[in-house]
C-alpha cells in the first residue's frame, strides 16, 4: 500500500477485529460502528476463526489482539500478511513489551497501539494504516527507540553462525530484510512450506525463538540476496520442493 487511499461513506475502511474477550471485541465493535467512514466486516475470538474469515471477507484492516489463549497475534498477522500483503494489521495489545512490539514489525505490522488508548485515538491509528502510512502508539514507539539505541550484539563471533547451511544464511538475511515466508519463498525459488520447515531449523540452530532473534543475527551475515538462489548463484530449475 504505497500510495495513500482515501475512503468514505460509500466506499467505507472494511475492518475486521480479533479478540478473545467478547466485551472487548464488542466495545470496539460500538466505537467503530458510529463511524461513517468504517465498516466492522467480521470477527473472531480465535487465531484459527481469523485465518479462515479474513481471507473471505478480505478487509482493509485487522486490528488483532497481540495475546491470546492458545496463540499470538503476531503468529496471525505474519500469517494473513503472507497471504494478503495489502492488509493493514494493526497490533492492539495491554502490555507495553519491547519483544512483542519487535516482532510485530517483523510480521509486517502497520501498527502497534496499547488498549489503554483513547477511543478517538484509536480510530485515528486505524484510518492511519487503512491509508499505507505506519502508526506506533507514543509509548510503542518510545520502546522502539530504547531498543533501537541499544549496544548491538556481537553474533558473528557466534559460532552457531557458521552452522547454517547457504540456503538457511540466504534465508535468515531475507528475515532480516522482513520478508513473510511467501515472499522469501518467491525470492528463492521455494515453497512455502519449505521455507517454513528451514526457518524452524535455523532457529533451533541459532538457539533462538523468535524471528527478530534472528533478524538481529542477520545484519552480520556479510553477502546478500539478490533475486538469486542459496549462496548468490542463479537458482537451477524451479527449485521446488
Amino acid at each position: 500500500m504505497s500510495n495513500a487511499r482515501e475512503f468514505s461513506r460509500q466506499e467505507p475502511i472494511r475492518v475486521f477485529l480479533l479478540d478473545d474477550h467478547e466485551v472487548v471485541r464488542r466495545g470496539l465493535a460500538d466505537l467503530l460502528g458510529v463511524e461513517d467512514d468504517i465498516e466492522v466486516v467480521g470477527e473472531a475470538a480465535t487465531a484459527a476463526q481469523a485465518l479462515t474469515r479474513v481471507p473471505a471477507l478480505r478487509p482493509h484492516v485487522a486490528v488483532l489482539d497481540v495475546r491470546l489463549r492458545e496463540s499470538d497475534g503476531i503468529t496471525v498477522c505474519r500469517e494473513l500478511r503472507s497471504e494478503l500483503p495489502s492488509l493493514a494489521c494493526l497490533m492492539l495489545t495491554s502490555f507495553d513489551e519491547e519483544d512483542a512490539l519487535l516482532d510485530s514489525i517483523m510480521a509486517g505490522a502497520a501498527g502497534y497501539v496499547l488498549k489503554q488508548i483513547e477511543g478517538a485515538d484509536l480510530v485515528d491509528a486505524i484510518r492511519t494504516v487503512a491509508s499505507g502510512k505506519s502508526m506506533l502508539d507514543p509509548s510503542a514507539a518510545g520502546v522502539l527507540m530504547r531498543s533501537l539505541r541499544a549496544e548491538p550484539e556481537e553474533p558473528e563471533q557466534d559460532p552457531k553462525l557458521a552452522s547454517l547451511s547457504p540456503r538457511e544464511r540466504d534465508i535468515l538475511r531475507l528475515i532480516g530484510d522482513g520478508l513473510t515466508n511467501r515472499e522469501i519463498g518467491k525470492r528463492l525459488y521455494l515453497s512455502e512450506k519449505t521455507v517454513k520447515n528451514n526457518i524452524s531449523r535455523l532457529l533451533g540452530k541459532l538457539g533462538v525463538q523468535r524471528r527478530v532473534q534472528a533478524a538481529v543475527l542477520a545484519t552480520n551475515l556479510d553477502d546478500k540476496v539478490e533475486g538469486k538462489g542459496p549462496s548468490g548463484a542463479p537458482p537451477t530449475g524451479h527449485g521446488r520442493t
